[in-house]
C-alpha cells in the first residue's frame, strides 16, 4: 500500500474516535515543525524542498513510520506549489525525487483559507512576507469570503426573525 493511500485511509476513517483524533494531533504537530523549519531558514531552504522523499521527510522531522503523514503534509502543500501539478502523491515512495517549488504568497492565503492559524500565525512570515503582503493577503481573503445577503424588500419578514415586516422592524430606522 503506498504512504498516499495509508494516509488517505487513516485520515478519513473516524471508527475509533480516540485513534483517530491523536492521528490528526499527530499530524498538525508535525505539519507546524515542518512548516517552522521551512519559513525559518528562508530563503536558504533549498535542501529541505528538493531530494529524495525519505530524505526530506528526516529533514522536516518525519520518520520512516510518519511517512503517510509526510504525504499528508505533501497533499497538503501541494496546492500552494508553482510544479504542483508535477507531484504524483500516488506515486511517491522512499526513493521519489521531489522538488517543491512554493509560492508563499499562495501559501499564506492557503493557509488563511484553511483557518489553519498555527500556521498563519508563526512569527517566521514576517521575515518572508511585509506586513504589506500579509495585510493584502488577508484583505483578499477577506473579501473573497464576505458573505452577501439577497436584498430585502419593504414587505418582506425581518431576518432578524421577530415576525414582523422589514419596514416595521430593522428596516424601520434606515
Amino acid at each position: 500500500m503506498s504512504y498516499y493511500k495509508m494516509w488517505m485511509d487513516r485520515s478519513e476513517n473516524a471508527s475509533n474516535q480516540q485513534i483517530y483524533v491523536q492521528y490528526i494531533n499527530a499530524y498538525y504537530a508535525m505539519e507546524k515543525n515542518a512548516y517552522e523549519l521551512i519559513l525559518s531558514k528562508y530563503p536558504d531552504n533549498a535542501d529541505l524542498l528538493n531530494g529524495k522523499a525519505s530524505d526530506m521527510a528526516r529533514k522536516l522531522g518525519f520518520d520512516k513510520d510518519t511517512m503517510d503523514i509526510y504525504l499528508g503534509f505533501l497533499d497538503g502543500i501541494k496546492s500552494s506549489l508553482k510544479n504542483g501539478d508535477d507531484l504524483d502523491l500516488e506515486a511517491v515512495d522512499d526513493d521519489t525525487d521531489i522538488s517543491l517549488d512554493i509560492d508563499y504568497e499562495k501559501l499564506y492565503y492557503n493557509m488563511r483559507d484553511a483557518k489553519a492559524q498555527w500556521l498563519f500565525k508563526l512569527p517566521a512570515w514576517k521575515s518572508i512576507l511585509s506586513e504589506e503582503q500579509i495585510a493584502e493577503i488577508t484583505r483578499e481573503y477577506r473579501d473573497a469570503n464576505i458573505a452577501h445577503a439577497a436584498n430585502i424588500g419593504r414587505n418582506d419578514p425581518c431576518p432578524c426573525g421577530s415576525g414582523k415586516k422589514y419596514k416595521k422592524c430593522c428596516g424601520k430606522n434606515i
